[in-house]
């Protein structure tokens, strides 16, 4: 995967939860399914392959730029850059 590439949602981590100020989970939940395109790689230690950041404002009425998530490469799949594709 690359920056730039278009991907869909199609899981999310099992320990995600919702608190109180954060609805992360809900986030997530709400992206599956969904195409975004890849916005950076992020290495974190500990881990052995970087996370992907979307952009998924706009999955909460707001402009994409305005909300990120950080998702593991196993909940992603990549599909054509073809716009047709996203919906």
């Amino acid at each position: 995967m690359k920056v730039g590439e278009w991907v869909r949602v199609i899981g999310i981590p099992p320990n995600l939860t919702d608190d109180e100020d954060l609805k992360t989970r809900t986030l997530f939940e709400n992206c599956v399914g969904k195409v975004f395109r890849i916005e950076a790689l992020h290495n974190v230690e500990g881990l052995p392959f970087p996370l992907v950041e979307l952009r998924v404002g706009h999955v909460l009425g707001k402009e994409p730029s305005a909300d990120s998530i950080w998702v593991e490469p196993e909940h992603l799949e990549p599909v054509q850059s073809d716009r047709a594709a996203l919906k």
